[in-house]
């Protein structure tokens, strides 16, 4: 399927400056293109806009903008998208009824249903049947499961966006193996989006670059990103134990196998944390722990006094400190940055942290307009936090934990969906923290991010069940 953009440009509805303008565009049925640009760019919003998602009530269209000669509305059922965020997509509670979804609306014979959802699976590498509870599953292996739902259905057009972001390095190695398997007949066209690009060279056949004003820019045969921009590094002396976990461990309800076995951790004033390890293992999982954000089921979190001074009961685990309070003391990214967004503005969303920990209307706003200058969202100020990019919600994720000034940050993949410039920006400003004496911990599959922060590293792995003698 052939993709043609002449002039077109969109600008959503809440927004007044346009997310893509003037985008010349012409991929030819078969080829496979990588996207590059910085954060911001529109990359998202034409993958989107291919997929026939923006109609008249999402904002404002100009130009024209064909699928297989038609209007992209028209080509959706021949059309597949892999979004940044997997959740949007998932629709059914059992993995193989998830990805049987697409190909059992769009009318196929039931007897073929099930042999292409095999197929499918199979071919992301996905590690269970089709009975898995999807709500049962980490980030990543939900990222997996769409992308199977995606190539299911046999497309003209695959659309990814950011599809190995949440992925371990073996889960994304798998996931550009499956996609080069499934795309090797060249009956479908790719076009991929990922700010990882190098890995993705090998299997596209050219690489166009949107610019900040809206065009499109071919970048020339054997191009490679730019290297990434690391902060300094000095060793950070073991501070004073703020947090830890002792035998801390979560299983969901109803649930055999747990999703945190039994762990241990400490972490430390002025050193970062980082926990690592192939999707599924609990990464997350710890990390709400940690951030008072859920209770262990067996074992314990506690705080200690250094980052307990103030509160009334302070021998109460975090999970049980008031939201004021906890948001004082420990700063959170959640993995999916849109479920931590509570206001319409983005000035509104850094003020509020401050504002609920009692510090002036002024001071709110001064330390949110720092924050907004630094990772480059002054722009956006007054833009609806939903409205951003992925790699703007994350920044804005970050630094509404970095806003209240926490004794502990808890970063669940802070540097997703970045640029080289912003991925700099980002790294630098959170090494600051460290020399702020806070505790970090970061979980991350980014090898350069991990490299750059941290001071101690816990690698989870499988419980790998003992076998008898």
């Amino acid at each position: 399927m052939a993709v043609r953009a002449a002039g077109w440009g969109f600008r959503y509805g809440s927004r007044r400056a346009w997310a893509l303008r003037d985008l010349d565009l012409r991929v030819e049925p078969g080829e496979r293109v990588l996207l590059t640009g910085a954060s911001g760019s529109g990359k998202s919003t034409l993958l989107a806009a291919l997929a026939g998602l923006l109609g008249p009530d999402a904002g404002d269209a100009e130009g024209r903008l064909e699928v297989d000669g038609g209007v992209p509305r028209s080509r959706r059922a021949r059309t597949a998208i892999v979004f940044q965020d997997p959740d949007a997509q998932l629709v059914m509670t059992r993995a193989g009824d998830d990805v049987a979804f697409g190909p059992e609306n769009a009318g196929v014979a039931p007897e073929r249903i099930w042999p292409a959802v095999d197929r499918a699976l199979a071919a992301v590498g996905f590690p269970y049947g089709r009975d898995r509870a999807t709500a049962a599953l980490s980030g990543g292996q939900k990222q997996r499961l769409v992308l199977a739902g995606a190539l299911a259905g046999d497309p003209g057009l695959l659309l990814l966006d950011e599809p190995t972001a949440q992925l371990d390095p073996d889960g994304a190695a798998l996931v550009r193996s499956a996609v080069a398997r499934a795309l090797a007949d060249r009956r479908a066209t790719l076009l991929v989006v990922d700010h990882d690009a190098e890995p993705w060279l090998p299997l596209v056949d050219r690489v166009v670059e949107l610019t900040p004003d809206g065009g499109a820019r071919e970048l020339p045969a054997g191009w490679r990103p730019a290297p990434l921009r690391l902060p300094g590094r000095r060793p950070h002396l073991p501070g004073q134990v703020l947090l830890r976990a002792e035998q801390a461990g979560f299983t969901h309800r109803g649930s055999r196998a747990p999703a945190l076995p039994p762990t241990d951790v400490a972490v430390r004033a002025g050193r970062t944390l980082a926990v690592t390890g192939p999707n599924g293992t609990g990464k997350s999982t710890l990390a709400l722990l940690l951030a008072g954000l859920r209770a262990p089921t067996s074992g314990a979190v506690t705080a200690t006094a250094p980052l307990t001074a103030g509160l009334r009961r302070p021998d109460r685990p975090p999970h049980r400190w008031p939201a004021e309070e906890l948001v004082r003391r420990i700063g959170t990214v959640f993995q999916h940055p849109e479920h931590q967004f509570l206001t319409g503005r983005v000035r509104d969303e850094l003020a509020l942290g401050p504002l609920r920990t009692g510090s002036g209307d002024s001071e709110a706003h001064r330390r949110a307009d720092e924050l907004l200058e630094r990772l480059g969202l002054a722009a956006l100020a007054e833009a609806n936090p939903f409205t951003l990019s992925g790699g703007q919600q994350r920044r804005l994720s970050v630094a509404t934990a970095l806003a209240t000034r926490p004794g502990v940050l808890v970063l669940d993949e802070p540097t997703f969906g970045q640029d080289r410039d912003t991925w700099g920006e980002l790294v630098a400003l959170l090494a600051e923290q460290q020399e702020e004496d806070r505790g970090m911990v970061l979980v991350s599959h980014d090898a350069a991010v991990v490299g750059a922060l941290a001071d101690d590293v816990l690698d989870l792995r499988p419980v790998v069940p003992a076998v008898p003698a």
